[in-house]
């Protein structure tokens, strides 16, 4: 797709989503609806769910999670226009075999990516799977694999290789108006102080923890109510929505936001591996980690570098949860690509920015244009997605799982350096750490057991 017919789509797409549910839905009854299921019904799986009925392509069928009240937030926020009510489980893989999907939407924390995805591909069905796609790197690379052995599309939710400034920004670079790059620096500011252990509670009878936690360590619970208005991002606690500083779910800032911006440089420069990985950070703000059977704190860094080591230039990565000190027009996340011609700084709200390496040349933007109420492109992404599908193998999905299983290393390979607070050689094609048998290791982990980690 050129960009003159991406932006023509997308300026359909905002036209239909203005329009009310039931509409959009006649708007598309001619049209074979695909049976779907959410699997993981919280706040970012019903983002995703959102679109894809907003589409009028999919068929609700089915709705899975471990926490019983998030269904009836799920209706509430969308689904219910959906027709008939879907059915509800707790297991993904009674819900797969129940439902028989032709599309997977999975919304789980990150340590449960992988293996519903798996079996979903198995089942027949096409996935759109959150990022970062494992929480190892070889979950990563089974989870490709089983995408490739049956044939179906997998799109992970990068959205932004699909966001119209981020289209427009690649082009930019790409058309050499930047120069050559020699470094990007790509970073997330946040504002955050010390922190204090959060107690451990009684487990909510509508909750099954012992599944939440599932391949993954069993710890206390120390979450909330995911009805209540106040579990915002900013919530500590485990669950809901404060898994990824939980080191045992998660990798953290790097694996959340790092993911997104260390895709958009793979994506823009066509780069696959960096040679060389060497990352350090801490908790100086945050205080130490607490985790005991009564109270815990979460134990991801409050600030993190890494640095990646590629042939034709260096990529720094930067987070705080910190200091929330602001870059140009306000915005505290992004990547700036460094060129001989200038600096351009991809951002999200904001959209982007050229500065010439001559003064006396005016900046150059283009704004974001984003969807309401997420301030994100997931429908563009998902309409990406069902594109894929319907040519039957013709069309790469922008998001491939082949594609962002590379930007997802690249993150957790940061978390493995920082961990043993040394550098890491990497061979990208082999998918080995090179020398560093401890190092090499830890590219997977143990499951609990009960669970059985998928073969790559």
């Amino acid at each position: 797709m050129n960009r003159r017919s991406f932006l023509q789509h997308s300026a359909a797409a905002t036209a239909l989503a203005a329009l009310p549910f039931s509409i959009r839905a006649q708007d598309k009854a001619g049209a074979r609806k695909f049976r779907t299921v959410l699997i993981g019904c919280g706040w970012w799986g019903n983002n995703i769910l959102r679109e894809a009925l907003a589409s009028g392509a999919c068929e609700l069928v089915g709705l899975c999670d471990v926490d019983a009240r998030q269904f009836d937030l799920t209706m509430k926020n969308g689904a219910a226009g959906s027709g008939a009510t879907p059915k509800r489980f707790k297991d993904y893989r009674e819900c797969l075999a129940q439902t028989k999907p032709d599309i997977a939407i999975i919304g789980t924390p990150d340590h449960w990516h992988a293996l519903p995805m798996i079996a979903a591909v198995k089942a027949g069905a096409h996935v759109y799977v959150e990022k970062p796609i494992g929480h190892t790197v070889l979950e990563g690379r089974a989870m490709v694999n089983a995408a490739r052995a049956t044939g179906r599309v997998v799109q992970v939710g990068t959205h932004r290789r699909i966001s119209p400034h981020n289209v427009s920004g690649r082009d930019f670079i790409r058309s050499g108006k930047l120069g050559d790059i020699g470094m990007v620096r790509c970073f997330v500011h946040y504002a955050g102080g010390p922190e204090k252990p959060l107690p451990t509670v009684a487990v909510p009878p509508e909750l099954d923890w012992d599944l939440w936690c599932g391949p993954a360590p069993l710890r206390p619970f120390n979450g909330g109510d995911p009805r209540d208005p106040r579990q915002g991002a900013g919530n500590r606690g485990i669950h809901p929505r404060g898994f990824r500083n939980y080191l045992d779910y998660a990798n953290g800032t790097l694996g959340d936001w790092g993911i997104h911006w260390l895709d958009q440089i793979l994506w823009v420069t066509g780069e696959k591996y960096p040679k060389k990985i060497f990352s350090t950070g801490g908790r100086p703000i945050a205080g130490p980690i607490v985790h005991t059977a009564s109270e815990q704190t979460t134990d991801a860094p409050d600030h993190q570098v890494a640095s990646y080591a590629f042939d034709k230039f260096t990529v720094q990565w930067e987070h705080r949860r910190f200091a929330g000190n602001n870059t140009d027009k306000g915005e505290n996340v992004g990547c700036y690509f460094y060129g001989t011609k200038g600096t351009l700084h991809m951002g999200w709200q904001k959209g982007w920015t050229f500065y010439p390496i001559d003064g006396r040349q005016a900046p150059i933007s283009e704004e974001a244009r984003l969807n309401s109420p997420d301030s994100q492109n997931i429908r563009e992404l998902f309409a990406d997605f069902l594109a894929a599908i319907r040519s039957d193998g013709k069309i790469k999905p922008v998001s491939d799982i082949g594609e962002v299983h590379l930007s997802t290393n690249l993150a957790l390979l940061g978390m493995i350096s920082l961990k043993l607070g040394r550098s890491l050689e990497w061979d990208g094609a082999k998918e080995r750490i090179v020398g560093d048998e401890a190092a090499h290791k830890l590219l997977r982990r143990d499951y609990r057991p009960g669970y059985t980690y998928p073969s790559a």
